[in-house]
């Protein structure tokens, strides 16, 4: 049994989305990444409007223990950012798969290599 939710697919970067619901998926990061990362005290996110694409940067997450990219698991049209993380980014730590998501992508194209939870609890596992 995956310790990552089933329903979602997962980049090696670290980042998860959804299935997409009307061509939109939701992008946030791991558990795993949260952990590494520490408190996170600071979220750049893409503006809505903005075009992202698969691999690429498209934010920054800031924690007492260092700055990461965020990098973008599909490309295509940001829709809606999470001014609640934006606002509160530890909630990026304490509920990175429900409260703690970070932007929704119009879905153009997906990434290569999105894995699935089982296929993401072994890359973190090595």
């Amino acid at each position: 049994m995956s310790i990552n939710p089933e329903q979602l697919r997962y980049s090696k970067e670290h980042e998860w989305l959804t299935a997409p619901e009307d061509g939109t998926s939701t992008v946030g990061i791991t558990s795993h990444a949260a952990d590494a990362l520490g408190d996170v005290v600071f979220v750049q996110l893409p503006e809505v409007g903005a075009t992202v694409t698969a691999g690429e940067s498209c934010g920054e997450l800031e924690s007492t223990k260092s700055v990461s990219e965020l990098y973008a698991p599909v490309s295509g049209e940001v829709t809606e950012v999470n001014q609640d993380v934006v606002d509160d980014p530890s909630l990026v730590n304490s509920a990175p798969f429900e409260g703690g998501w970070l932007f929704k992508v119009k879905v153009s194209q997906e990434g290569a290599d999105l894995l699935t939870a089982a296929e993401y609890d072994a890359f973190i596992a090595a």
